[in-house]
């Protein structure tokens, strides 16, 4: 498996990066740490007021990536149409799953985990866990898709919402 050496991302372009979904890189900058000189991106979350350093080498090692095709957002539609296939595992060890797969950045595993953890009005209701790891996946999407679709999240998670209650028709 061979790596490229520099990814290509630029200031001002939009990243997924898998711990905390959708940023910004702000700027390129070379700081020395620990004597050690290095270029760094800096991304900014704007939602989460957050600002992260990636070592550039780094990057890919780490799984940040550009933001998904048109093609790919299409994918992880279809995906949220699905039928939910929840296991019959214990609570923690899916909570565990579901948790790895909103942390992946990967677009159509965290579909995966909105079909999954998607109620209806009229199915019982959520446990907190389980609320807050469909409200995080759900953010993480909808915030992909609106960056994709040209920032308009509000849009997005109305177009989310519309497949997921098209489903449950």
């Amino acid at each position: 498996m061979t790596k490229s050496k520099k990814p290509e991302f630029r200031p001002n372009e939009h990243v997924v990066y898998p711990a905390h979904g959708v940023g910004k890189i702000v700027s390129i900058e070379s700081q020395e740490i620990a004597g050690i000189q290095l270029e760094l991106f800096v991304i900014s979350f704007e939602k989460d007021k957050m600002t992260l350093r990636v070592p550039t080498h780094k990057a890919t090692e780490v799984g940040m990536r550009s933001l998904a095709s048109p093609e790919e957002v299409s994918k992880a539609m279809t995906t949220l149409k699905g039928k939910a296939k929840v296991k019959r595992a214990m609570w923690s060890r899916r909570a565990q799953e579901y948790e790895q797969k909103i942390n992946s950045g990967d677009l159509i595993a965290i579909a995966e985990v909105v079909r999954d953890l998607h109620r209806s009005d009229d199915q019982r209701e959520q446990s907190y866990s389980e609320r807050q790891l469909y409200e995080a996946a759900l953010e993480r999407l909808t915030r992909e898709v609106a960056a994709v679709a040209g920032g308009d999240e509000v849009a997005a998670a109305k177009q989310v919402d519309e497949v997921l209650v098209s489903r449950a028709a």
